[in-house]
């Protein structure tokens, strides 16, 4: 802004004697502080997502590595029995989740909530949910923290920070994509082998990143990394309300982002992606699909806060799957909230209750301090629904430099 002549003003002249102008301009700033107080915290609390995804120094996003990465996502050649691949528990039709409750990988046949074991194979279930891959670019980031990429929280217990680490842990797990094939040891080795060994991927590599050598555990990584940050849903209604238009959430989801604030759960869901990114004991019932109680970060029950976005097409809800609408997981902070109803079992409306395994002294307070009484939890749930964006990448490649059906096998 250009600068403009300052005028010397004499009050007297105009008509306005000082100790009332003081008086008026005390007035305005009074009814400016009390605007500023009154207005919703949880849109102090809440933002859009960036139109920018960050990226570590050491992998930018370029074309080749995303090319490359997403040949690699869908190929079940980073299997064991090169059954399985990064899609299968991450397939758009399914907002970049699987549409199971616990997912299902090694040995598996078939996608999304028909996927089962093929015949006469181990059925070795995976612990957890899978969590959608969409706008994971943006993990860590909340309404205080802007991490860096290279230290972005991953999983639900935490165990791993940056996109680049997290790409290579179900390559070595048993349930997820190793099978008996080899040895969690032995697992990413295997597979970089596996590829040097394809003249298809060599040159991909050599494309991406250079060198001499190209196909390494690093560069996998990161070329997996760089595809998936490019999976981004940034413009829900949600975010074009926050950006400034006002028509983009209707009445219902207005009110149900003030229930939001007021009840207590932008707490934990806050900043861009609706989360702090911090563990939580809530004491979600037990999967019975599981031989063995999951104690989470610790041996505490507590894990990560999830996002929220995009829930309409990522559910079963919760670290287990435990709940398969938004309506049973408010049902759930109900219960928490007003005592827990019965422990480890269901309400008398095939609602399940709190894991008896957690003392209620254990849970949280946030969690249990939430003001779920009274109406309005229709609202609320509508509110959550404006925080989807269908409109992300649902690209299938044609074909996989390894031959291997894309994806992964889905018949016997």
């Amino acid at each position: 802004m250009r600068n403009l002549p300052q005028r010397r003003i004499d009050w007297k002249r105009v008509g306005v004697h000082l100790p009332a102008l003081v008086l008026v301009a005390t007035c305005v700033v009074t009814l400016v502080s009390t605007v500023a107080v009154s207005r919703p915290s949880a849109q102090a609390q809440l933002a859009a997502l960036p139109t920018e995804v960050p990226a570590p120094p050491d992998n930018p996003t370029t074309p080749d590595r995303v090319a490359l990465g997403r040949l690699l996502f869908w190929d079940p050649i980073l299997s064991g029995q090169r059954d399985v691949a990064c899609a299968t528990c991450h397939h758009p039709e399914f907002g970049y989740a699987d549409g199971l409750d616990l997912s299902i990988g090694a040995n598996g046949i078939g996608a999304g909530a028909a996927r089962t074991f093929a015949p006469g194979e181990p059925a070795r279930i995976v612990k957890r949910n899978s969590q959608t891959v969409l706008n994971v670019a943006y993990n860590g980031l909340t309404a205080t923290a802007h991490p860096a990429a290279a230290a972005a929280p991953m999983f639900w217990d935490l165990r791993v920070k940056s996109l680049e680490a997290q790409a290579l842990e179900p390559i070595k797990a048993l349930e997820e994509m190793r099978g008996s094939a080899y040895t969690e040891d032995h697992a990413v080795r295997s597979v970089v082998a596996r590829l040097n060994a394809n003249a298809e991927y060599r040159r991909l590599f050599a494309q991406a990143f250079g060198g001499k050598a190209p196909v390494t555990e690093q560069n996998l990584a990161k070329a997996l990394a760089a595809f998936e940050r490019t999976l981004v849903a940034s413009n829900a209604p949600f975010d074009r309300y926050m950006r400034g238009d006002t028509s983009a959430m209707s009445p219902e989801q207005v009110r149900g982002m003030e229930r939001f604030q007021s009840a207590g759960c932008v707490n934990c869901h806050s900043g861009p992606m609706f989360s702090d990114y911090a563990p939580h004991v809530l004491a979600v019932p037990d999967n019975q699909k599981l031989a063995k109680s999951d104690a989470g970060v610790n041996q505490t029950y507590a894990f990560r806060t999830p996002s929220l976005r995009n829930l309409r097409a990522t559910g079963p809800y919760m670290h287990n799957g435990a709940f398969t609408t938004l309506g049973e997981v408010v049902g759930f902070y109900q219960r928490i909230n007003r005592g827990g109803g019965r422990r480890g079992g269901g309400d008398g409306r095939g609602a399940r209750g709190i894991n008896p395994l957690v003392d209620r002294d254990r849970i949280d307070p946030l969690a249990r301090r939430l003001n779920m009484r009274g109406r309005g939890q229709g609202d609320l749930v509508a509110f959550l629904l404006a925080l989807d964006d269908a409109a992300f990448d649902r690209t299938v490649p044609f074909r996989v430099p390894s031959g291997l059906p894309v994806g992964g096998r889905l018949t016997p």
